[in-house]
């Protein structure tokens, strides 16, 4: 089910309905137990349930309900009936919509906790009423929530694949090349340095695929796609275990559902399969 979400900054003046509270302990997002699924608290405040927030912050509405992100205490303990996890492990378990927003609300929620000072004379930061942004009211530096683009990119050989596992990858799984964008580059010319200095990969004919918000703190993935050009696989052994060429038939493990990895990985089996 799709809903519709409009940003917001300002909260109404008086909040007289029950809203969605995103709120974190550290890096884990309350939720409600519903069997196997799990639901974000619909409450008029935190206040209802014993938790007093350190900071808050108005999202906006999904389908004109208020949602607000929060985050609690360290030592909040989970009030009867919720628990509090990781957003990794609540894919699947939270509706679609709501996954989506969780994710922007653990951004602005660091963003909101790592300033609150300003980064160039330490004075205490202002929260713009009209913006996401806070201000020196010293020394006028304006802070935006934190945004890190990074690329993804399938290379393909024919009917091939190219596929690299990295050291911090807990499972043994293989994905597509990814890197950040460094500061001056372009974003074709971050998919040809990213898959040469991995793999020793030269590439050509790079496209767009599609992007994704990934809240692994704050990145923006920017899916392309590519066609091998030259060179042999030599891996960079700081970043990967392994990389090689893969067909359809003999994909090794690979990124879950939620991930742009995956949606380029199944579009490219997809288009065999059809042509």
């Amino acid at each position: 089910m799709h809903r519709t979400f409009i940003t917001g900054v300002t909260p109404p003046i008086e909040q007289s309905q029950l809203a969605w509270w995103f709120a974190f302990v550290d890096n884990k997002l309350l939720v409600e137990s519903v069997g196997v699924n799990s639901q974000i608290p619909l409450l008029g405040d935190l206040a209802e349930i014993g938790l007093m927030p350190v900071r808050t912050q108005f999202l906006g509405t999904l389908d004109n309900q208020d949602c607000y992100c929060a985050e609690l205490p360290k030592d909040t303990i989970a009030p009867p009936g919720m628990v509090t996890k990781g957003l990794r492990d609540l894919y699947g378990s939270l509706e679609e919509d709501f996954f989506a927003l969780s994710g922007r609300a653990f951004q602005i929620v660091e963003w909101d906790r790592t300033h609150q000072y300003c980064g160039h004379c330490a004075t205490k930061m202002i929260q713009l009423p009209n913006q996401r942004a806070k201000k020196c009211p010293n020394c006028r530096l304006v802070n935006y929530p934190r945004l890190s683009p990074a690329v993804i990119v399938l290379v393909t050989r024919g009917e091939q694949i190219l596929l690299a596992r990295a050291h911090r990858f807990k499972e043994p799984m293989y994905s597509v090349v990814a890197g950040f964008v460094e500061p001056g580059e372009s974003l074709e010319e971050t998919v040809i340095r990213e898959v040469q200095e991995e793999t020793g990969i030269l590439v050509k004919d790079i496209r767009y695929f599609g992007s994704q918000p990934w809240p692994f703190p704050n990145s923006l993935m920017i899916g392309f796609t590519a066609v091998y050009a030259s060179g042999d696989i030599i891996i960079d052994q700081r970043e990967l275990v392994d990389a090689a060429w893969f067909n359809r038939n003999n994909l090794p493990p690979i990124p879950p559902k939620l991930s742009i990895a995956r949606k380029l990985i199944d579009s490219f089996v997809s288009n065999l399969q059809t042509n």
